[in-house]
């Protein structure tokens, strides 16, 4: 289980991260409370999956500090704090046809390949069941990895991530290269998912808002590793925001809860 502490579930305070000399993050200061739901989004190389990576406890700030479920990286063993948070990689390295409901066993040991000579506890094949179901895949359960789609593969994952019980959900760009079924299959299991547990938080990264769920509650744009805006939806999905995260003119919409974006009209000769 996730450690047990009052307070924000994530807290960055003026963090900078600088390679050879360049900086990828510059003063990001963000606070994530139970129950939160956050997109962070701007343009390719805007350093959306350097701040994950700071959230998620893979790498530490050249200056600034990260708490992460009440600790402070850099005084505490990250691989022990990892283990209560819910990562979920879209490039997961299994390659062994394990069945749907074995990939999701593993996130019980967070191993890639079950401990065979472990039988595992009956709460631990409840609660895989459980989230197969909530995640749409109880039909596919006993599917093998290998035939799976991409999108069949994410929300395996993210059932997979679940099964500590976390706190947090960290997901990285989840419905890249997804058809339409897939990604609105995908957006209708994390609405459902949060609906279930009010309790957890989440932090999705990508650079479309067509791939945002409903129940997103709040962003962060980022813009050449700086915050152009963070806070609430509706504070901060706005079109003038998204342009000058951006760079170009983009014309925002919500309907039904959902986001759409286009670019300004060109005018085009002969029209």
């Amino acid at each position: 289980m996730s450690p047990s502490f009052d307070g924000p579930l994530l807290r960055t305070h003026d963090v900078d991260v600088v390679r050879d000399g360049r900086h990828l993050l510059r003063g990001i200061t963000l606070e994530i409370q139970p129950g939160e739901h956050w997109a962070l989004l701007g343009p390719n190389g805007a350093g959306k999956s350097t701040l994950l990576a700071l959230l998620g406890a893979v790498s530490h700030p050249t200056r600034g500090t990260v708490d992460v479920l009440g600790r402070r990286l850099g005084r505490v063993d990250i691989r022990e704090l990892r283990a209560h948070l819910g990562h979920v990689n879209p490039r997961h390295p299994l390659r062994s046809p394990l069945t749907v409901r074995e990939v999701v066993l593993t996130g019980h040991t967070n191993t890639i390949e079950p401990e065979w000579h472990r039988k595992p506890a009956p709460e631990a094949v409840e609660r895989v069941e459980q989230l197969i179901e909530t995640l749409g895949m109880a039909a596919m359960a006993e599917a093998p990895w290998t035939t799976l789609s991409q999108g069949e593969r994410g929300r395996a994952l993210i059932a997979r991530a679940l099964m500590p019980s976390p706190r947090l959900l960290l997901l990285d760009e989840p419905a890249t290269g997804l058809d339409l079924t897939a990604r609105e299959l995908l957006l209708d299991s994390l609405d459902l998912l949060r609906h279930q547990h009010p309790e957890l938080a989440s932090v999705l990264v990508t650079h479309h808002l067509e791939e945002l769920p409903e129940s997103t509650t709040h962003a962060l744009l980022l813009r050449g590793g700086e915050c152009v805006a963070a806070g609430t939806v509706d504070e901060v999905m706005t079109t003038e925001l998204i342009s000058e995260t951006f760079g170009h003119p983009i014309r925002i919409s919500r309907h039904e809860g959902r986001w759409t974006a286009r670019a300004a009209a060109r005018r085009v000769p002969g029209r």
